[in-house]
Parts: structure tokens; C-alpha cells; sequence
């Protein structure tokens, strides 16, 4: 079959693997698209020790060919969007049959642009920083994969203002589309937003922008962790300083729920699915590439040169 390996050189090159056999617990996926996320910019650098060649791609939707044992066999034929640990930039990949979901009538196109993003930002939301109705929310990588339905999510959960931060003027005016009350540059933050104080703050950036969260944190507040777009330098904060105010660090890391406890993640996908399926949020797809053009995508995903959700046509 046709795939995507990434080379010990660091390259992505088209070639022929032979396709994988689903494991017990398993499914073999026919895939029709493969959304792109910042874990393939993560793989590609190096912070991720996977051993290579290797086909990478962590999110697909497609139809389900075969299934592994204590599957049920009659999920052969179901259109699906999954969460993958590797292999979906393949015709065929393999997934844990629990974190395999079943689309019914949604476009596989859109079903691609589910993928880790759009569960991410509603456990962030509604099981992390709990937000609460009239909450005032600051999400950072607002027009991002996780950034989109994230400030849909808020609004769903009686958010009061939703401001997003974003690396470009560009982006900013993309932003807008979804639900944004104000939307400021990297450049501008936190300079822009004054005194004021979020009951609620997204943060996969690190680094000085962490910093400059806990500040706008109002008393009470919730910060919620995610990842470290910018920076890997240790973050310190004193839990005396915190606990005066009531503030709370909180982290959350999608790959290592779906290893720990990946029931727990697929009750969190099922219910943002059902959310996007009925139209009350929607994911937006702004590129769509070719298997031979991962290397661009990518590199256009970690120069900050993309927004929305990207995807890849594989069939």
C-alpha cells in the first residue's frame, strides 16, 4: 500500500509498506483523509523519540476493512473518524477499536478534521478549567485546531466573553468568525488586554506567555496547561502565591489519557462528535493536501503559515 514514511534524514517521502493487520482490540482502517496537528511538527523535531522510518499521521477518518479480535465484526463497513498512535498517512492504518468512532451521515472530509483537536478542547473546557455560565475565557492559539471549537465549546457552556489571542493580523481577522468578543496579536498581549482578569485561560504556548497568564488570572481562576507551542524552559510558580488567591494550575495531555484511560477519551470525543454532527459547533478546513505534499504541510503548520484545521487526501 501507498504511505508516508519519515525518514531518519528527517524527510517525508511516498512509498509502498505493507499493510498492517488490526491486533486484538483493533481495527484496520481504509482511510479517506488524515487530518494534520502539532504532534506531527513534535515527531518530525524530534520531541517524540519514535524509532524511524516511520509512517506517521495520528488522526483519519475512512471506513472500517477489518477488525482485530473481541471486535465486533459487524463494524466492518462503518464510515469512522479515529485517534491513532501512528500510521495515518497510509491507505490503510490501524486504530484502537475504542477510540475508532462511528460518523454515521457526517462528510469523511469533516470527519478528518475532527481528529485530537476538537475532543481536546472540549474536555479542556468543560472537564479541565471548567467553565461556568458567564465566565470570562482567554484562549491562546485561538485560530488554531484546538483554538476553533474550543471557543465554540465556551460560548455552548454559557461562556460571558470569549477573547482569543493569535500570532498574526491575518489570523485575527479569521478568528472573528467564530465567536471571538475581541481577539488581540502575540505582539499585543498582554499589553492590549489592560487589567483585565479571566476566570479562564487556554495555554499550549509556554514559556513567557505562562507567565503572563497567572498575572491575568482573576482570583479563583483556572489556567489550563495543554502544551508548549513556544518554549520547553521550566515554569515555576509559587502554590502559596496561588493558593492566596485561589488560583489553580491545571495540565491536560490527551496522548497520555488515550494510553491511561482511553474509555474516558472516547466518552469525551462521543459527545463532542455529537455536537458537531448536530451543526452546534463545526470544524473548518482551510487546506487540503496531497500524500506526496506532507512535508509542506507540515512545515507550513510549524511556520505558523496555516489556520483552521489542515487535512490530507489519502483516498
Amino acid at each position: 500500500m501507498k504511505a508516508v514514511v519519515l525518514d531518519i534524514d528527517d524527510h517525508y517521502r511516498l512509498t509502498d509498506v505493507a499493510e498492517p493487520t488490526p491486533g486484538p482490540g483493533e481495527v484496520a482502517i481504509r482511510v479517506a483523509y488524515a487530518g494534520i496537528q502539532w504532534g506531527d511538527v513534535l515527531v518530525r523535531d524530534g520531541h517524540f523519540q519514535v524509532p524511524r522510518p516511520f509512517v506517521p499521521g495520528f488522526e483519519a477518518s475512512g471506513h472500517i476493512k477489518k477488525v482485530g479480535e473481541g471486535v465486533d465484526v459487524n463494524r466492518v463497513g462503518q464510515p469512522v473518524t479515529a485517534l491513532t498512535t501512528a500510521g495515518a498517512y497510509a491507505e490503510v492504518v490501524v486504530a484502537p477499536a475504542v477510540l475508532t468512532l462511528d460518523v454515521g451521515t457526517l462528510p469523511l472530509r469533516t470527519a478528518a478534521g475532527f481528529g485530537w483537536g476538537t475532543p481536546t478542547a472540549y474536555d479542556l473546557v468543560n472537564a479541565v478549567a471548567w467553565v461556568r455560565p458567564g465566565d470570562s475565557v482567554l484562549i491562546h492559539a485561538a485560530a488554531g485546531g484546538v483554538g476553533i471549537p474550543a471557543a465554540q465549546f465556551a460560548r455552548l457552556a454559557g461562556a460571558g466573553r470569549v477573547v482569543g489571542v493569535v500570532g498574526s493580523a491575518a489570523r485575527a481577522v479569521y478568528a472573528t468568525e467564530f465567536g471571538y468578543d475581541q481577539i488581540v496579536t502575540r505582539a499585543e498581549f498582554p499589553t492590549a488586554l489592560a487589567d483585565e482578569r479571566f476566570d479562564v485561560i487556554l495555554d499550549p504556548v509556554g514559556g513567557q506567555t505562562r507567565h503572563a497568564n497567572l498575572h491575568q488570572l482573576a482570583p479563583h481562576g483556572r489556567l489550563a496547561v495543554y502544551g508548549n507551542i513556544s518554549s520547553y524552559e521550566p515554569f515555576l510558580a509559587s502554590v502559596n502565591d496561588l493558593l492566596a488567591e485561589g488560583k489553580s494550575l491545571v495540565t491536560y495531555n490527551s496522548s497520555l489519557l488515550s494510553q491511561t484511560h482511553p474509555e474516558r477519551l472516547a466518552d469525551t470525543a462521543r459527545h463532542a462528535l455529537k455536537l458537531l454532527i448536530s451543526g452546534q459547533v463545526r470544524v473548518d478546513i482551510t487546506a487540503e493536501y496531497d500524500l506526496a505534499d506532507l512535508g509542506t504541510a507540515v512545515a507550513r503548520l510549524a511556520n505558523a503559515a496555516t489556520h483552521g484545521k489542515n487535512i490530507l487526501r489519502v483516498a
